[in-house]
């Protein structure tokens, strides 16, 4: 599966850390061309693998991210990764948490995908990194449930526009993920346990799995998977 990414270009916003620095070093060690998009964190990513080409961006300021993006050419594919979560009760939720989380994990996706769709090959894949929470319901999850709901409402209806282009879109769904944050914020029993109780496979998904799935849905191993949601979660939703 790696192997098919020889040679393929592959932009990834959300670089600096997490699923999405994870992704760039696995496309880049399997021979393809990536671009890391981020905010933070690049030089990092740029010391491990000099080979991917960065680009900093806040891809919250809708102008500056299709300024920063306008020398991009001719892609394969495109991840949209980037993401925020602000997790606290509905009625602590302010409107600064709104607002970021949208401008985040829905406006910013819109934004990148239309600025490069022109550069964007026919028979392309793009990839968004939703969350199991855009179809269940989680505490504390109101604003970036609705965000992760609004990005598969996106992907489907890109899917079908896109169509004529066979260009495929498809969303990676999972539940939480052992990033370094994710072990850190659930790594007391008490918390985990409940959710855990729901996942049949009583565990958590590790980065490389979302990464492998990410890649599957880019590669031609998925040529008629198009509008899809992909949930990584251990059987969550038939226990």
């Amino acid at each position: 599966m790696y192997e098919l990414m020889k040679n393929k270009k592959i932009l990834v916003t959300g670089a600096g850390q997490g699923i999405g620095n994870a992704l760039c070093k696995q496309l880049a060690k399997a021979g393809a061309n990536v671009i890391g998009v981020g905010r933070n964190h690049l030089e990092q990513l740029k010391a491990d693998c000099p080979s991917i080409e960065t680009i900093k961006v806040d891809l919250r300021d809708w102008q500056k991210a299709r300024d920063a993006l306008a020398p991009v050419v001719q892609l394969d594919g495109l991840v949209n990764n980037a993401g925020v979560a602000h997790i606290k009760p509905f009625v602590e939720l302010t409107e600064e948490d709104f607002d970021n989380t949208f401008d985040v994990n829905i406006k910013a996706a819109f934004n990148v995908t239309q600025a490069l769709l022109p550069q964007l090959k026919d028979g392309g894949s793009i990839v968004m990194v939703s969350s199991l929470a855009a179809s269940r319901s989680f505490h504390g999850h109101a604003a970036y449930s609705a965000s992760k709901a609004a990005l598969d409402s996106l992907t489907r209806s890109l899917a079908l526009e896109l169509g004529p282009r066979k260009i495929r879109v498809n969303s990676v769904n999972p539940t939480v993920v052992l990033t370094n944050m994710g072990r850190q914020n659930w790594s007391d029993p008490i918390k985990a346990g409940p959710l855990l109780g729901h996942v049949p496979l009583k565990r958590f998904c590790e980065v490389d799995e979302v990464v492998a799935s990410i890649v599957y849905l880019l590669g031609s191993q998925s040529s008629f998977v198009n509008g899809h949601h992909l949930n990584l979660e251990g059987g969550y939703s038939v226990s």
